[in-house]
């Protein structure tokens, strides 16, 4: 029996894919952020992702943030609406969600997903280098949830970002 075939006998897997779900792309995942400018530090700065779009709705008081990683951001097309055309059809954009004033709140915080009652678990970032991107996080005071050296699983980490969410980093020779 091949792997596939293993795979598609789990209960519940479909395994002929319907064909009106082809060129379905899995385009982003959202996370709300307390204070806009430190998750974008972190995003940007630390894991190297490009900001693509920002909406702000001063009204509603929220602003979106749409986030990719993009090794030649000159691919990103610089007028819209080619530019959202582009974000939607790239697979693993990040989308943070920023409420206005919750970085004023000394008291607020967002529900990580890891603690009781547990659900949202992390995103991951694979690597081409999981020891040299665990030293440069080291280096920039990131906080790690999992180092390296930690626990059975060696070829993994996690470290959090300013909200504490959990950011799994991984090259892609690890074992999951």
């Amino acid at each position: 029996m091949s792997l596939q075939s293993e795979l598609n006998a789990i209960p519940g897997v479909t395994a002929d894919r319907d064909a009106a779900t082809h060129q379905f792309v899995f385009n982003h995942t959202m996370l709300r952020v307390k204070d806009a400018a430190k998750a974008l530090d972190f995003y940007t700065r630390v894991l190297g992702f490009t900001l693509v779009r920002q909406r702000v709705f001063d009204e509603a008081k929220f602003s979106l943030y749409f986030l990719v990683l993009v090794d030649d951001p000159a691919r990103i097309p610089a007028e819209e609406p080619a530019r959202g055309e582009w974000l939607l059809s790239q697979p693993g954009v990040l989308e943070l969600t920023h409420n206005h004033g919750t970085q004023n709140d000394p008291g607020f915080a967002y529900h990580d997903g890891n603690g009781e009652p547990r659900g949202f678990g992390h995103i991951c970032v694979s690597v081409p280098d999981v020891e040299a991107a665990c030293a440069r996080f080291e280096q920039l005071g990131v906080p790690f949830q999992k180092r390296l050296t930690d626990g059975r699983m060696k070829d993994i980490a996690f470290i959090k970002d300013p909200d504490g969410y959990w950011v799994e980093i991984l090259q892609p020779t690890s074992r999951l």
